[in-house]
């Protein structure tokens, strides 16, 4: 996914928390994580441990869920004092300016706009990571609340290419086609509200070229498009992403790391001057936690260290967490200072900015 004339090498340090505001989805693709918790709707009440990570009633999956030491249920977050704390501490201890609001599914929160409204009056950048459910309704407020970004997740331009990536319930050709609609209509009401619009592909094989190449020309006539490797799939992902970029003529412009996680990006101008992004998991580790990690090897870490998450628990305890195939690292927030996780992030990000800094000769 390179040319001979490797693009310009940008290194950027990770000032990023994801939130995961709600655990609800109408949606039940067949490679979601669920940010490492378990689907709640299907899991309510339940003691027995591990949460098994096949389909429940929803037929959602968390394809981490039965083997990463999960030990609670997401909740659903308020916009109230406990929020603020728990958002205000966990910024201010790993020196974030930035929140990403995840799911779950963030527009099917009620009061997601004052979610926003509550993280910008703190001065925190805000974006969120959307399947455009409810898009269409909620982006006015969320754009007047200050939301800076939305990237949507889009799986197809047919029922039937929606419909591939889903549990069996999608059988409804009506259902799906209904789901493509309402993800357009969010990157539309995006742009037409002035907030900033990606759309996010995940590329899981070979067999979905043809899929994802419509899906780029399609959306790429108003938005960004970024091409996600699917964590499953590994290599073939990454090979069906290049053959993607062949197809519609893309060159490499930028590429950019992230300090601090596991996240690069390059930047590529396809035919017709469309904006085009690549975004691939590194195998980057924290020094400490990830040392001993049973995971710590080249096939079974598949997302590496990708930053700090928040939780709020069905009990009402916020939890802060850094690999969704290790949930039980996580800690709650009232404890983080004594945790050790604060200087051991913290260190880690200055020494990848020194250390990306070498090898690409950029300045962060």
């Amino acid at each position: 996914m390179s040319a001979t004339q490797g693009p310009a090498v940008r290194i950027v340090r990770d000032r990023t928390i994801r939130i995961k505001v709600i655990d609800d989805c109408g949606l039940a693709c067949t490679f979601c994580h669920n940010e490492g918790t378990p689907v709640t709707a299907d899991h309510k009440g339940r003691t027995l441990l591990p949460f098994p990570s096949g389909p429940g009633r929803t037929g959602r999956v968390s394809i981490f869920s039965e083997t990463n030491g999960v030990d609670f249920l997401s909740a659903k977050m308020a916009p109230d004092v406990s929020f603020r704390r728990a958002v205000r501490t966990v910024a201010r201890a790993f020196d974030a300016d930035e929140v990403h609001l995840t799911g779950g599914e963030p527009t099917l929160h009620a009061e997601v706009s004052s979610l926003v409204s509550v993280l910008t009056g703190m001065g925190l950048n805000v974006g969120m990571t959307s399947n455009g459910e409810r898009g269409r309704q909620v982006m006015p407020d969320c754009s007047a609340a200050g939301l800076n970004r939305v990237n949507v997740s889009v799986f197809g331009t047919t029922a039937a290419e929606l419909q591939a990536v889903q549990a069996e319930r999608f059988r409804s050709a009506g259902l799906a086609d209904a789901k493509i609609r309402a993800a357009e209509q969010t990157v539309r009401a995006a742009v037409s509200n002035g907030v900033k619009a990606s759309v996010n592909i995940v590329v899981p094989g070979m067999p979905h070229v043809d899929r994802v190449v419509k899906l780029v020309e399609s959306y790429g006539q108003f938005a960004d498009v970024r091409m996600l490797t699917s964590i499953q799939d590994g290599p073939e992902s990454i090979a069906a992403i290049s053959e993607v970029l062949a197809r519609v003529g893309a060159e490499p412009v930028l590429r950019t790391f992230t300090a601090g996680t596991s996240d690069e990006r390059t930047l590529y101008r396809a035919l017709g001057g469309r904006a085009v992004y690549v975004k691939q998991l590194l195998p980057v580790r924290l020094p400490d936690s990830c040392a001993s990690c049973r995971f710590n090897n080249d096939t079974d870490c598949q997302e590496g260290y990708y930053g700090i998450r928040l939780y709020l628990t069905e009990q009402g305890e916020y939890m802060a967490g850094v690999c969704i195939q290790r949930m039980d690292l996580c800690v709650p927030v009232a404890e983080l200072s004594r945790s050790g996780i604060v200087e051991e992030v913290r260190a880690f990000k200055d020494a990848e900015v020194r250390r990306l800094s070498r090898q690409y000769g950029a300045v962060a």
